[in-house]
């Protein structure tokens, strides 16, 4: 059975596409009185790693989603559409999304418990088929893709340059500066 979110990707992936954008993933969550509709977009990896998203393109996506879920109609009652980039922080949603991402390390829900885990942190060592293998408390650990039901890059804010060190020079009551992520949403 396909879930509401793989099926919502599947009817928008392609439109997406048309606009030159990568829909990373779908995620549908359901609350009283109305839902969200998150779609994380980002430019294709051969675009080269300086190319982002930008609040232009998640705005333009969600002008041309919102028209193509208008007449689809994949969800019944109110909900609001989110179009956002993956953020420093990245889903992760499939076994290609880890692949890419090999080496770094990644926050991880899984949908039925494994060893007594549910949840896990640990660095991405490598994908194999439809399994991810991961650098767990110094030993592998495999999971089924299909067992993740969350999953996400955790930043090195080191190499970032906001930890510790990045901290302490800031002790001065100076913030940090923040990247934009750029979103765009419409009530639905």
């Amino acid at each position: 059975m396909v879930d509401k979110a793989s099926e919502i990707a599947d009817l928008l992936a392609p439109t997406v596409a048309s606009m030159g954008l990568e829909l990373l993933g779908v995620e549908y969550l359901t609350a009283p009185g109305g839902g969200v509709l998150r779609l994380y977009i980002d430019v294709p990896a051969e675009a080269g790693e300086d190319a982002q998203v930008t609040i232009d393109d998640c705005e333009r996506v969600s002008r041309e989603v919102s028209a193509q879920l208008d007449v689809a109609d994949p969800i019944s009652g109110n909900y609001t559409l989110e179009v956002s980039s993956p953020g420093i922080d990245r889903p992760l949603f499939t076994p290609a999304h880890f692949a890419r991402f090999v080496g770094e390390s990644a926050k991880v829900n899984l949908k039925l418990p494994q060893e007594g885990r549910r949840r896990l942190q640990g660095r991405i060592l490598r994908v194999e088929g439809g399994t991810v293998v991961f650098e767990l408390d110094g030993r592998e650990f495999a999971v089924a893709a299909d067992n993740i039901d969350k999953a996400r890059l955790v930043p090195d804010w080191d190499a970032l340059g906001y930890g510790a060190g990045r901290q302490a020079k800031n002790a001065g009551g100076r913030k940090p500066g923040r990247r934009q992520t750029g979103e765009g949403e419409q009530a639905r």
